[in-house]
């Protein structure tokens, strides 16, 4: 097993990966901002190394800073989490090059995935479902409108390189295709540094599903169930359970085949993410018949994602030490012919928002007390005393339950929701509150647009 291990993140994931490393005694080092010096992640780790100033290019993008902390610590192993270096290509590559492990998937893989109209082009190659769109990009506004007649409107205008729910529009006809193809490439060059624009068929009534696959020391590519993702603002996720309430064991069957044969076509090692869209049929639409079994690959993530935990609950496995060993040339801690999935699990993500608009609201934590009980889990980034800055995602806290079924977990859900307290910066648990006695959610049947119904 790795012996010593730097986590190249901060908050929340930069903690949870510091405890399982503590539990499999590694020595850890964390590196952190001037900004976040005194939040937990930072005295948990065995060593703390400074890297910048709160400017996340100064800092958590600071890739010679980050080799320095390494070097200097003497670490065995980088785990980058997500966001910041986790899916840069170049990073990966030169942890490798300086002698240390990447615990994540390879350079050639996370390049592979990383943009979107290649990743594309390589799941339809590899038998994996995609939406109609462009094989190449749209190299102008001339070629854009072209392809958005042959594809037809609705279509969704995205950053080929992005990511995160960031760098995408939609467009209803050829007027606003004018618009959000010159807004969605202005911001792909300013923030990805890759002004490349792809155009897909847009799907107004649909669901977003996601299956976590692991790429294992072996070679060997396993599916870990698949988990819901509706519940988003702004294309971002704020809600994630598992098993998702929309898919059926044969569904089941045949998203899961779908994931492993895309970690399978870029001989994928470690944890991802294969992302879909799930979209009713037309009778569906109109109400007279069960859910869609109509699903479209949408991209993969080539890291560990924020809602792992739904997974680890449902499966009974720490998602984190499987990285690890994966990393070292372990197997795994289970059996990957006789997976046994039970139970449903939620994960409410709390941020320091405003709970009706959703915009970012930091400020000190006066008060922060932490549900517990029977099938709760909380994975945090902050106690009372720290301050949430706006440099950063407003991400503070992790909320899971899990319980026997569905049922049980909202209700765990709707108490854990009322015991956790948070005063300071503004916090999004009263939305959370609303949407566990929402008909539509308590019923299963919604998609990505109940939160927009709420408001």
């Amino acid at each position: 097993m790795i012996e010593s291990l730097l986590v190249a993140n901060r908050g929340e994931i930069a903690r949870r990966i510091i405890r399982t490393a503590k539990r499999l005694g590694i020595r850890t080092v964390a590196v952190h901002s001037e900004a976040d010096a005194g939040l937990p992640f930072v005295t948990e780790a065995d060593e703390a190394v400074c890297v910048g100033p709160a400017n996340p290019a100064q800092s958590y993008r600071n890739v010679e800073a980050i080799l320095a902390a390494a070097k200097s610590t003497g670490v065995q192993a980088i785990h980058p989490g997500y966001g910041f270096l986790s899916e840069n290509a170049d990073f990966a590559r030169t942890v490798e090059e300086n002698g240390l492990i990447w615990v994540g998937p390879g350079a050639d893989a996370i390049t592979a995935m990383g943009d979107k109209i290649n990743a594309r082009n390589l799941m339809a190659a590899a038998g994996v479902p995609v939406a109609p769109g462009t094989t190449d990009p749209a190299a102008d506004l001339d070629a854009a409108v072209v392809a958005a007649a042959e594809i037809g409107y609705p279509v969704m205008v995205k950053a080929a390189a992005g990511g995160g729910g960031m760098g995408m529009g939609v467009a209803t006809d050829e007027a606003a295709l004018r618009t959000e193809y010159d807004k969605v490439r202005s911001f792909a060059e300013r923030m990805f540094g890759d002004g490349s624009v792809l155009i897909e068929r847009y799907f107004p009534r649909v669901r977003h599903v996601e299956v976590q696959i692991l790429g294992l020391a072996d070679g060997r590519v396993v599916a870990l169930g698949e988990r819901e993702c509706s519940v988003q603002r702004r294309n971002q996720k704020l809600v994630e359970e598992s098993p998702s309430p929309a898919v059926s064991p044969e569904l089941r069957e045949r998203f899961l085949a779908a994931a492993v044969r895309a970690g399978e076509a870029v001989g994928y090692r470690n944890a991802g993410t294969v992302e879909c869209l799930l979209v009713p049929r037309q009778r569906d639409v109109e109400g007279s018949g069960p859910a869609s079994e109509e699903f479209f690959f949408l991209e993969m993530n080539t890291r560990l994602q924020v809602e792992h935990p739904v997974t680890e609950l449902v499966y009974g496995i720490d998602l984190v030490e499987e990285q690890l060993r994966v990393a070292a040339g372990l197997a795994p801690t289970f059996d990957p012919d006789a997976l046994n999935p039970g139970g449903h699990a939620i994960e409410l993500r709390i941020n320091a928002e405003d709970p009706k608009r959703f915009l970012p609201g930091p400020g000190v934590v006066r008060t922060w007390t932490e549900p517990t009980g029977a099938g709760v889990r909380v994975d945090s980034g902050y106690v009372a005393g720290n301050t949430v800055t706006p440099f950063y995602d407003s991400l503070m806290a992790k909320l899971i339950v899990f319980g026997a079924d569905r049922a049980e977990a909202i209700e765990r859900a709707r108490t854990a929701v009322a015991g956790f307290e948070v005063a300071g910066p503004k916090c999004n648990l009263p939305f959370f509150a609303e949407l566990l006695e929402n008909a539509e959610f308590v019923s299963g049947d919604y998609d990505t647009g109940i939160v927009g119904r709420m408001r």
